[in-house]
């Protein structure tokens, strides 16, 4: 099980900063905080998918890492640049040992649509929805999660009922609230006349928890229903099952 020495907030500020989703003030004040921090490099242990989170926003942005530097520079922020790079080598030789082993659990969720089978938004009409995702992406998490289970409190058509808890349960899992993020993804997998693409991200997210806590046995069933359902998780799901039959 992944685990850190930081507090919840502190967490969840990296993460979305490693996933390119605070503002240029976000950034400078999480910097402000880690180059205070002397448990930071422990921390950044645990975020195995740094590299792949690197190499998709390069991709994506065309933003080189030497340019990143420079903008944090013109931040007045040059003392945190020099921690960044060494953070970066051990954050990438983690990563790397984790892709070695084939197990290691997800260290982020990221947040979307849940398009259905017939390429549609299937929640498109859903404003608690994209307001949750709009607030965790923001950092503002714990708001996220109470609109999220007060609209869950009246749902009562599977769709709506997987949709919002595989969110919810989604924004607990970055939240490192595993417990939580658990019993919503069974919510999830228990409606059964939902979309199957949201069915197999709950059974692929509930492998992901129960490898989080530990519960092999229960993260292998959780991985052979996601093969049954051959999506686009299927190749992934078969890998991980490869790696714990052996």
């Amino acid at each position: 099980m992944i685990e850190s020495n930081f507090n919840k907030d502190l967490e969840r500020k990296v993460d979305l900063y490693v996933n390119g989703m605070l503002d240029e003030q976000g950034i400078d004040d999480l910097w402000a905080e880690l180059i205070q921090d002397e448990y930071y490099l422990d921390y950044t242990k645990s975020v195995a998918n740094l590299k792949a989170v690197i190499e998709k926003e390069r991709s994506a942005k065309g933003d080189a890492p030497t340019r990143r530097l420079r903008k944090y520079a013109n931040y007045g922020i040059a003392a945190a640049i020099a921690l960044f790079i060494g953070v970066v080598g051990v954050m990438n030789y983690t990563s790397t040992n984790v892709a070695n082993d084939g197990l290691e659990p997800l260290s982020w969720i990221e947040y979307d649509n849940y398009r259905s089978a017939n390429e549609t938004a299937a929640t498109t009409d859903n404003e608690v929805i994209r307001k949750a995702i709009q607030l965790a992406n923001e950092g503002n998490t714990e708001e996220a999660i109470t609109i999220l289970e007060e609209s869950l409190s009246s749902a009562n058509l599977a769709d709506e009922v997987a949709e919002l808890s595989l969110t919810l349960g989604s924004i607990q899992y970055n939240y490192g609230d595993f417990e939580k993020a658990l019993v919503n993804f069974q919510t999830v997998i228990a409606q059964e006349d939902a979309d199957p693409l949201v069915l197999e991200k709950g059974y692929w997210f509930l492998g992901n928890t129960h490898l989080q806590l530990d519960n092999l046995e229960d993260a292998q069933v959780a991985f052979e229903s996601t093969l049954d359902l051959d999506g686009q998780y299927s190749r992934v799901a078969e890998r991980y099952l490869r790696v714990l039959n052996e």
